[in-house]
C-alpha cells in the first residue's frame, strides 16, 4: 500500500504551535521507518536518557552497582541489559558442588574455567558406571556360582536364600557411586557475554539459592545432600549483572543477605525453610561477585534496607530516571528511531509511514503533560506502536499508516479510561452528572485517573453554624493528607471574600463518587468556589468544569494531567473548562475534542468565580470583587468581562 502524506489528512496538527512536517523530520529524506537504522547495541538504543547512559557506562568499566529510580516504563530494565553488554569482558566460571565424606551436611564448592564442568561431572558420571558395571558383574558371578553349587548338592531352596541375602547384602551396604558424583551448580558458555540474571519478584530462595526438601532421608533411598543443592540468582549472576526492580519488595531478610553477598563476594547456600531437611544443609561460600542495579519507583526509597542503599551509594551511582525530554529536532529523530526499534524487536508488525510516525509523534507530546516536551514512558509508547502494527497486519497493508495509530489510541485505551467512561454513562443514566443550568453549592471539579485519564469530579458545598467552640471543615470522599490540607488552606480566602469568620460555621464539602480516594491539591479552587457558592447562596453554572491549586493569597497554581482532564469534561458534555493559565501550553488535546469544549485560563481565583458563579446583582458582585486585595500578578480587571483564551 502507497504511504499516505501528512497534506492528504485532514486536521492532522503536528503540535500546538503547528510545527511543519519538515520540522518533525529534520530534513531527513524517510519514506517509512524502514529507512531508520537501528544501532546494533542496547545502548546505543536508549534514549532521553543521557545521564543515566553515562553513568552505567562508566559503571561497567569500574564494575560499580547503580540505583535507577523512576516512573516504569523509562527504560531501566534495557540499561541494565546493556550494562551486561559494556562489562569488561573476563574468564566465566563453572561452579561445582561436591559431597563431603567428613560432613555430608556441608557440601564443597569448587570453581573451573566455564564449560569445563560439564567435562568434569560427564568423566565422573562414567566412572561411576564402570565402578556400577563392575560390581554387578562380580555380584552376578556370585549368586551364579551360589545357585550353581546349590544345584550341584541338591540344596535348592538353601541356595536361593542364600543368593538372594548375599544379593541384599552386597546391594545395600556396598557404596552408591552416583552420590559421589558432583553436581554441576552453574554453568557458562566461555563464548558468550557477561550473564544477565532479572531476579525481580525473586522469593529467598530463588534469590540466595536454596536446598531442596528429601521426603527419604534414610535406608539408602536418600538423595545425597550436594545433589540437593540450588544455585540463586546471586550465583547465577557470577561474574555479571543483577537486576532487581522493585528492590523495596523484597523482605528485609533478603535485603540483609543480599548486602552480605555484595559485601563478601559469597554466600552458602542454605535452605530456606525452617521445616525442610535442607535446612540442615550448607554449603562452602559460593562465588556471586556481581555488579547489581535496584530500581524502583520512588516510594522504592523508603522500604529500601537503609544498609543495602548505603552500600550502593558508598560503592556506585543512584540514578533518577527523566519521564520526559525535551522536543527539539535532535530528540524527534531519536524518537523515530525508537519506532524503528520498536518495529524491528518485535518482528511481526509492518514498518509505519510518515503519517503514522508524525501520528505517534503527537501522542508522545500528548503524553508528556509538558509543553515543548515528548514523553519517555516508551513501554506505553511501544504499546501503542505494537497495537497499531497488529491492525495493519490484519489488514495486510505494506505500511502501518496513520488510521492505524488513531484506531490503537482507542482500542489499547487504559484500564482507568474505561472506567472513566463508564462512570460517565452511568452518571448520566442517574442523574449525577449535571452539565447545564445553575446550582448552589454544586461545582464539577476534575481529576486524574490513574496515570493517562481524567474524570469529572463533582464536588458540593454546605454551611452550618458551628456546633462546638470553634468551627470545623468536614470533608468527606477518601481525602488524602495533601487533599485535606488544600481544602483547610482555602479557608483564608474564604474569609477574604465573604467578610464571615469561618470559626462561626462549620463548612461540609463532599467529593461525589470518589471511590478511588483524592490525593492532591488540584481540586482547591474547585472546593473554594463550591463554599463560597454555599455561603453566599449564588449559584454556580454546571456547564463549568474547573481544576487548579489555589494559594492563601488566592492565585490560581498549574497541575497535573490537565490534557487528560480536559478531554473528560469534553466527553461529559461540558462546554467550558477553567484551568490556570500556567498549563495553557501543556493542552495537547484530541482533534475531536476541540470543538466540544472551551478552555479558560485564569491566574487568580477571582477570575473563576465571576466566570463560573451567576450572582443576581451581577454588579454588586463585581464591586465586591474589587474591593478584595490588589491581585499579585495585576492582570485581572473585573471590569474587562470574559478572560481571553
Amino acid at each position: 500500500m502507497d504511504s499516505t502524506t501528512p497534506a492528504e489528512i485532514p486536521n492532522i496538527e503536528l503540535t500546538n504551535d503547528e510545527l511543519a512536517e519538515t520540522d518533525v523530520f529534520s530534513g531527513l529524506e524517510l519514506s517509512a521507518s524502514s529507512d531508520i537504522d537501528v544501532p546494533p547495541s542496547l545502548i546505543d538504543q536508549v534514549i532521553g536518557q543521557e545521564h543515566a547512559v553515562e553513568v552505567i557506562r562508566k559503571a561497567a568499566v569500574q564494575r560499580r552497582h547503580v540505583m535507577m529510580i523512576g516512573t516504569p516504563g523509562t527504560g531501566k530494565s534495557m540499561l541494565a541489559k546493556a550494562m551486561a553488554e559494556l562489562l569488561p569482558k573476563e574468564e566465566l566460571q563453572d561452579i561445582l558442588v561436591y559431597p563431603n565424606p567428613e560432613d555430608n551436611n556441608n557440601p564443597i564448592i569448587r570453581t573451573v574455567p566455564a564449560s569445563r564442568g560439564k567435562q568434569i561431572v560427564t568423566a565422573h558420571k562414567v566412572e561411576a558406571r564402570k565402578k556400577i558395571q563392575m560390581r554387578s558383574t562380580l555380584i552376578m558371578l556370585l549368586i551364579i556360582g551360589i545357585i550353581g553349587y546349590a544345584i550341584i548338592t541338591y540344596q535348592w531352596l538353601m541356595g536361593i536364600i542364600a543368593a538372594a541375602f548375599i544379593f541384599m547384602a552386597l546391594k545395600y551396604s556396598t557404596p552408591r557411586e552416583e552420590t559421589m558424583v558432583p553436581k554441576l551448580l552453574i554453568s557458562h558458555d566461555p563464548s558468550t557475554p557477561a550473564p544477565f540474571i532479572d531476579a525481580t519478584g525473586s522469593h529467598a530462595g530463588a534469590l540466595l539459592g536454596d536446598v531442596r526438601h528429601d521426603p527419604f532421608q534414610s535406608g539408602g533411598l536418600e538423595t545425597p545432600s550436594h545433589d540437593r543443592v540450588e544455585g540463586g540468582a546471586i550465583h547465577r549472576a557470577h561474574g555479571g549483572v543483577l537486576f532487581i526492580d522493585e528492590i523495596n519488595t523484597l523482605t528485609p531478610h533478603s535485603q540483609q543477605n543480599l548486602l552480605t553477598a555484595l559485601q563478601e563476594g559469597t554466600f552458602p547456600i542454605t535452605g530456606q525453610s525452617e521445616r525442610s531437611s535442607g535446612a540442615m544443609v550448607r554449603t562452602e561460600p559460593v562465588p556471586c561477585r556481581f555488579v547489581m542495579i535496584a530500581a524502583g519507583n520512588i516510594d522504592a526509597i523508603q522500604g529500601m534496607h537503609p544498609a543495602l542503599r548505603s552500600r550502593i551509594r558508598g560503592y556506585g551511582y543512584e540514578v533518577y530516571m527523566r519521564e520526559t525530554m525535551e522536543d527539539t529536532p535532535e530528540n524527534r529523530k531519536k524518537f523515530l528511531r525508537f519506532i524503528a526499534q520498536e518495529v524491528k524487536n518485535d518482528g511481526k508488525i509492518p514498518h509505519f509511514d510518515r503519517s503514522a510516525m508524525i501520528e505517534v509523534l503527537r501522542e508522545a507530546r500528548r503524553r508528556s503533560n509538558r509543553k515543548g516536551h515528548l514523553t519517555l514512558k516508551l513501554r506505553d509508547m511501544g504499546g501503542l506502536i505494537r497495537v497499531a502494527g497488529d491492525l495493519a497486519r490484519q489488514e495486510g497493508t505494506e505500511f502501518t499508516s496513520v488510521k492505524h495509530v488513531l484506531a490503537a489510541k482507542s482500542a489499547s485505551r487504559s484500564i482507568e479510561d474505561q472506567i472513566s467512561d463508564e462512570y460517565i454513562r452511568r452518571s448520566r443514566d442517574y442523574d449525577l452528572a449535571v452539565v447545564e443550568g445553575t446550582k448552589v453549592g454544586r461545582v464539577n471539579g476534575l481529576a486524574v485517573m490513574g496515570s493517562d485519564s481524567g474524570s469529572v469530579l463533582p464536588v458540593m458545598a454546605e454551611w452550618t453554624p458551628r456546633q462546638g467552640e470553634d468551627g470545623t471543615v468536614v470533608a468527606t470522599g477518601m481525602l488524602q493528607d495533601i487533599a485535606k490540607e488544600s481544602i483547610m488552606n482555602v479557608s483564608a480566602f474564604i474569609k477574604k471574600f465573604t467578610g464571615k469568620d469561618v470559626r462561626e460555621m462549620d463548612i461540609h464539602v463532599q467529593f461525589i463518587g470518589t471511590y478511588g480516594g483524592v490525593e492532591g491539591d488540584s481540586a482547591s479552587v474547585t472546593v473554594a468556589t463550591a463554599v463560597i457558592s454555599a455561603i453566599e447562596n449564588i449559584p454556580v453554572r454546571q456547564d463549568v468544569a474547573m481544576t487548579g491549586s489555589l494559594s492563601v493569597r488566592g492565585d490560581v497554581l498549574p497541575i497535573g494531567g490537565v490534557t487528560y482532564k480536559i478531554e473528560a469534561a469534553a466527553k461529559a458534555g461540558i462546554k467550558t473548562v477553567i484551568i490556570p493559565r500556567s498549563n495553557l501550553d501543556d493542552v495537547l488535546i484530541e482533534d475531536r475534542y476541540r470543538e466540544m469544549v472551551e478552555i479558560l485560563p485564569v491566574d487568580h481565583i477571582k477570575e473563576v468565580l465571576q466566570n463560573a458563579l451567576v450572582p443576581e446583582n451581577r454588579e454588586g458582585f463585581l464591586s465586591k470583587l474589587r474591593k478584595m486585595a490588589v491581585n499579585p500578578t495585576g492582570i485581572f480587571d473585573p471590569s474587562l468581562g470574559r478572560s481571553p483564551v
